[in-house]
């Protein structure tokens, strides 16, 4: 389990959109998978027929979600050590400043506030190339598409990501170095007592 679950979490949340969903499709996936140990035939790696499961269990929860609606929670807490990330990335990261620390974090929001935007099909199929590294053909595997599909997916997943992230980076660049309220107002003081008006 240690060792599939950032994958298999990251697959969960790519369709499920919410970390709590996604942890109790991967959950119920391990439970499943144990319960039908004997069905694994060998026929594909353990990690993509894993991977099948948490896909086919996110996809139920999906479904029984829409139908019961959606409970949106207060809060959430956040939590720098997300899953899949090994202590030695943790202890890496505690070398930077508390700034870029926090500037990445904000990235990393930001990102995936955008993915989480992607249509489904985008959003899975570029979680498992782009987060999880996996070739075309084993989400082909996986996904039971074809590999041109996967790839088709992942290009148009590309490019809406490009636009929506370009256009954040548009409207933050109208706000860079403002140039009002108390700074402005501090430098007016400062001329005007310079200059000897009150």
């Amino acid at each position: 389990m240690r060792r599939h679950n950032g994958r298999l979490f990251r697959v969960a949340r790519a369709i499920l959109k919410n970390d709590a969903d996604a942890e109790d499709a991967l959950q119920e996936a391990y439970l499943d998978a144990f319960r039908h140990i004997d069905a694994f035939k060998g026929g594909s790696t353990l990690v993509t027929w894993l991977t099948r499961i948490v896909i086919n269990r996110a996809l139920m929860s999906l479904r029984t979600g829409k139908r019961h609606g959606i409970i949106v929670p207060f809060g959430q807490q956040e939590n720098d050590h997300q899953p899949g990330t090994t202590e030695t990335q943790v202890e890496d990261r505690s070398a930077d400043s508390p700034m870029d620390m926090t500037l990445r974090a904000e990235m990393r929001r930001l990102i995936e506030r955008r993915i989480d935007e992607l249509p489904s099909l985008f959003r899975t199929v570029f979680v498992m190339r782009e987060v999880e590294e996996l070739s075309a053909e084993e989400v082909a595997e996986c996904l039971d598409i074809p590999a041109a599909t996967v790839r088709t997916r992942l290009f148009r997943a590309r490019s809406l990501l490009r636009q929506s992230l370009s256009r954040d980076i548009d409207m933050a660049t109208g706000d860079a170095f403002k140039f009002d309220g108390e700074r402005c107002d501090r430098i007016v003081r400062a001329v005007l007592a310079r200059c000897g008006v009150d």
